[in-house]
């Protein structure tokens, strides 16, 4: 294994109270009802765009209404993003553990690349993942490969030398379609009932997850 990749979101950082705030505000600007954390935590994982689309009543408000709304949605989450997001406890100690083991490391993300960037070069550092990819117009978003199998062009690694972590069955699919090895954690935003239906190896842990790395 010379690589490994990261999902952002419920991997290697919990951002959803800062997510949530930003969303609730946006909710607020349209007359809506806001939500509590339990019920964001089930919309994230497919992007900004599937995020609003759940939130937001179909009968009331329209597809193209959503694609407009995102740039207001991105307005607030410029503000929430920093005092709601945190590494997860001991993910800071792996990275660099595995930088240092020599291992190419990166980022793959769902949400907006402009916040992938900012959020993975803040908490980690702007040397620990040389290879960072959000979302970009042009690019599909997981559980399409085309992402991934392009971080691993950048890389300069097969994707077969490849580990994919992540928390979702989207991470998984994808991991699955640009058939990479992956690893699947239960602390995010998926529960561990639906991650084992895909049977690959599960750390419910940090500790557990360094283990699968071999560290």
């Amino acid at each position: 294994m010379k690589a490994v990749i990261f999902d952002l979101d419920g991997t290697l950082v919990d951002s959803l109270p800062g997510l949530t705030a930003a969303l609730n505000r946006t909710l607020s600007d349209l007359g809506q009802a806001p939500l509590p954390l339990t019920t964001v935590k089930t919309y994230v994982g497919d992007g900004l765009w599937m995020l609003l689309r759940r939130a937001l009543p179909a009968e009331e408000f329209l597809d193209s209404q959503i694609t407009e709304l995102q740039s207001w949605f991105q307005s607030y989450y410029k503000k929430t993003w920093r005092p709601g997001t945190v590494a997860f406890t001991g993910i800071q100690a792996l990275v660099n553990d595995l930088a240092q083991s020599g291992k190419v490391l990166g980022v793959l993300s769902n949400k907006p690349h402009q916040f992938t960037v900012e959020i993975t070069e803040d908490l980690f550092g702007r040397k620990i993942f040389p290879y960072i990819h959000g979302q970009k117009a042009g690019v599909a978003k997981k559980p399409d490969p085309a992402a991934l199998l392009q971080l691993c062009n950048e890389a300069d690694v097969e994707p077969s030398e490849c580990v994919f972590v992540g928390d979702s069955t989207v991470d998984l699919e994808c991991a699955h379609n640009a058939k990479t090895k992956t690893i699947c954690v239960t602390w995010g935003y998926h529960t561990a009932t639906e991650l084992k239906k895909y049977n690959e190896p599960m750390a419910n842990t940090v500790d557990e997850l360094r283990y699968l790395l071999r560290l």
